[in-house]
């Protein structure tokens, strides 16, 4: 019994160490695939969105944590899932600011790996109507 114990806990610390973020491959891979398009600060670049004090409120829809996942930029990356996930929660980290909860969760290489399955096709319109349906919940609360 006592070698089941211990096989289940270094089981569960090996799944916890392999979700472990390495942020300096995060802010690396950030550089080499996001930073031209939405800039070093996270403001944006032309028509592309800014993230700056605006990501964070993406997650607090179903909706919106999904779409972070599955905009084209994303999705169709050159990243592995490990590393997606690890520069959307980098991105989080750096650029929320106070648009994200503390305790928001952070995305895992799993839940990547389904989302980019179905990459969006209209992103702005659908982007448009997610930023009006969040606005909606936030007037709610």
């Amino acid at each position: 019994m006592k070698k089941l114990v211990c096989a289940l806990c270094l089981c569960l610390a090996n799944g916890a160490l392999a979700e472990e973020l390495n942020w300096q491959r995060a802010q690396f891979n950030y550089q080499m695939s996001c930073q031209g398009c939405h800039a070093p600060d996270g403001m944006g670049a032309g028509a592309v969105p800014r993230m700056k004090d605006q990501v964070g409120h993406f997650l607090n829809s179903r909706s919106g944590r999904e779409y972070l996942v599955r905009v084209p930029g994303s999705a169709i990356s050159a990243l592995n899932d490990e590393q997606l996930a690890e520069v959307l929660n980098w991105i989080i980290e750096e650029f929320a600011g106070d648009s994200a909860d503390e305790g928001y969760e952070r995305y895992t290489s799993l839940e990547v790996a389904g989302l980019r399955q179905e990459p969006l096709n209209e992103v702005e319109q659908y982007r448009t109507q997610l930023l009006v349906d969040i606005a909606r919940a936030k007037t709610r609360e």
